[in-house]
């Protein structure tokens, strides 16, 4: 199949363009040999062996088959509606969304009637859940060897500063980091419901970007599972950590902290006996293969994962609007996090 990348901040251009090099590399019988093709109005990256560029979706359909190509939007949330829109009208229809799907529920049900009509077939980047230390999370839980697990903690903490401060792609907080640590949750321990949630402003001096600062929110599970999920963008650290308490044991889990590394670790603590393992984990590379895989295939083999990704959007949704009310300027010095919003439910 061929590739078409629309949008290329830093998603499109220093995510999926490497990522899509590795994968053309290691499993070639998937992609087309010629060269991607990659559409951004707003930006020209520089020069790229087998990258082809073009000004607009309408020139990049004269260049494709739209049946035959896999169309990559890796815009910013806002925007993916419209740009799946315009995919849809010019014929394309195998899509792969950057997380989140949709940045609010008018935008998720618009992508939904899109997904409807055109018959498109929709997947949504979730490296994560397809990742090795999820699968041994996910075989741990399902195992049954610590018992049943009783709660679930992830913790999404890097620095956002010169990003949120000067290309504010992302409408809050909730939307960077939070989609992973939701789907996780969800994978590990079933359908849940919001339970609480709080966000707080990102402030650099006298300059404030609102709810870019940080967030969390909890989750209860239907079987009774409590998660708890906080990312801090201000953080100086990076750090992408789950912990899972079993009645019997304990496992914490890091997912690799940035594009850097391909590795992942996880700990297992029983009756005080811990085992510590690093595991190969290129995750995006391995999602990305996954996803052409099941394009090629008939049908649409990515209807679970769509339906999947609708309820992180919900979920994420939900405590977004939790979080609705002005900010109060004195609750910017509380601790921890400068929340700016918290309710219970």
């Amino acid at each position: 199949m061929r590739t078409l990348v629309v949008g290329l901040g830093r998603a499109g251009a220093d995510l999926h363009l490497p990522v899509l090099a590795r994968a053309r590399a290691s499993v070639r019988q998937l992609f087309d040999d010629r060269p991607v093709v990659a559409c951004d109005p707003r930006r020209l990256p520089a020069e790229r062996p087998g990258l082809a560029m073009v000004g607009s979706l309408a020139e990049a359909a004269t260049l494709l088959d739209p049946a035959e190509t896999v169309a990559h939007v890796c815009t910013p949330p806002a925007a993916r509606a419209e740009v799946i829109a315009q995919l849809a009208e010019r014929g394309f229809r195998n899509v792969i969304v950057e997380k989140p799907l949709a940045a609010d529920t008018d935008d998720l049900a618009r992508i939904t009637r899109l997904r409807r009509k055109h018959g498109l077939r929709v997947a949504v980047v979730e490296p994560w859940l397809t990742s090795t230390l999820a699968e041994r999370l996910v075989g741990l839980v399902r195992g049954g060897s610590l018992g049943e697990p009783r709660a679930i903690s992830v913790v999404q903490d890097r620095p956002r500063f010169r990003r949120s401060l000067t290309r504010p792609s992302h409408p809050t907080a909730f939307d960077v980091e939070l989609p992973h640590g939701v789907g996780l949750a969800l994978r590990l321990a079933g359908s849940a419901r919001v339970t609480h949630a709080a966000g707080f402003d990102l402030v650099v001096g006298d300059v404030v970007v609102p709810r870019m600062g940080g967030a969390r929110v909890g989750l209860r599970h239907n079987n009774g599972v409590r998660t708890e999920i906080s990312s801090d963008l201000t953080s100086p650290v990076r750090e992408r950590r789950i912990t899972v308490e079993f009645e019997r044991g304990v496992a914490v889990g890091h997912f690799a902290v940035s594009d850097d590394d391909d590795h992942s670790q996880l700990t297992v603590t029983v009756n005080g006996h811990r085992e510590h393992e690093v595991l190969r984990d290129d995750s995006m590379t391995e999602w990305i293969i996954r996803a052409y895989r099941l394009f090629h295939a008939a049908g649409d083999q990515h209807a679970r994962g769509f339906a999947f990704a609708t309820d992180v959007v919900q979920l994420l949704s939900v405590a977004k609007n939790i979080c609705a009310e002005p900010v109060v300027p004195a609750a910017r010095s509380e601790s921890p996090g400068r929340v700016a919003a918290a309710h219970v439910r």
